[in-house]
């Protein structure tokens, strides 16, 4: 399988690439941050790639990193989500942004991509909430529960609050580290609960 293109952005389109490599031009399927970061026409470029076959299609898919192809290749193994879609949400948000999504349960992000009616963006962050965490993305995930964790009394309390009401201690971990980011460091308990219950019902 092709994993990867190394050559000369030959021709881009509005969702798509053709890089010549070594006189050989590659159709690739990008998402648009994907064609943003391939540069100009005629400069070298590189991309990860990930080859899907159909009974009809025969297409190649391109990511500026493989933290995207990751979770293309994710995105796709979810009911109602094609290539086309995937494509879309990785257009919308940034991988980190994404990761953040799913472990939060931010069905609304998710939804901002288009093609993602509420239905479908709820499932996408309800089947990857479990691996958010393990997934790439390099989004905030990790440090802001890192930073709830060592923060201080008022946080723990509040994770602990909403661990009580239902919520998965990562998603509820996530949601304080939001609130604390908006309301500060000095935050109290229950405005933390109040804005974190409002970050994690998304």
């Amino acid at each position: 399988m092709i994993a990867k293109l190394s050559g000369r952005l030959d021709e881009t389109g509005e969702d798509w690439a053709i890089v010549d490599v070594a006189g050989v031009g590659y159709l690739v399927h990008c998402s648009a941050r994907t064609l943003s970061a391939l540069g100009a026409i005629g400069e070298a470029c590189s991309v990860h790639t990930d080859l899907q076959v159909s009974e009809n299609d025969m297409r190649l898919l391109g990511f500026a990193t493989s933290a995207e192809r990751d979770w293309f290749r994710m995105l796709t193994q979810v009911q109602g989500v094609g290539s086309k879609v995937a494509l879309a949400i990785l257009s919308a948000l940034s991988t980190g942004e994404l990761r953040d999504a799913c472990a939060a349960g931010d069905a609304a992000s998710v939804a901002r991509a288009n093609g993602v009616g509420p239905k479908l963006a709820g499932r996408i962050v309800n089947e990857l909430a479990e691996k958010a965490g393990a997934l790439p993305g390099g989004g905030t995930t990790s440090a802001g529960i890192a930073a709830v964790s060592a923060s201080g009394s008022a946080s723990a309390d509040a994770v602990s609050a909403l661990e009580n009401l239902g919520f998965k201690p990562a998603v509820a971990a996530q949601a304080v580290a939001r609130a604390q980011s908006e309301l500060g460091e000095d935050a109290g308990e229950g405005d933390l609960i109040r804005v974190a219950l409002k970050k994690a019902a998304g």
